[in-house]
């Protein structure tokens, strides 16, 4: 499931990722506050926590997430991904272009940094 951040600058949503997620945790809560943070600012800034408690993701979220960044491709302005895995750092590295807007990735200890990043 995705836990919301608070604190954050109006102008940003965050999440922090717990078990695995599913399509239904994009649809109930990660959606629904990108979507209203576009109506609110006309930006999407968003950032992801995939700490130690975060598990994966099912076939149908990721399915969810391409649509997400579809659905709304001029509003992203910038996405911040926080994760020690290797892989989310390489995948960041290698597709980030394909999405909109700023995608950066970061290490789990630089959570203060991701979030000025993303907020900035």
């Amino acid at each position: 499931m995705f836990m919301r951040i608070e604190g954050l600058p109006d102008t940003t949503v965050g999440f922090t990722a717990h078990g695995k997620i599913h399509a239904d945790d994009y649809t109930k809560t990660l959606i629904p506050a990108v979507e209203d943070l576009i109506a609110r600012t006309g930006k999407a800034r968003v950032l992801v926590v995939l700490g130690s408690e975060w598990d994966g993701y099912s076939a149908a979220a990721m399915f969810d997430d391409v649509k997400l960044g579809l659905a709304h491709r001029k509003a992203w302005e910038r996405f911040a991904l926080v994760s020690d895995a290797e892989w989310i750092h390489h995948v960041a590295s290698m597709f980030g272009w394909l999405v909109p807007g700023e995608v950066r990735a970061f290490r789990v200890a630089e959570l203060d940094a991701a979030t000025a990043w993303v907020s900035g």
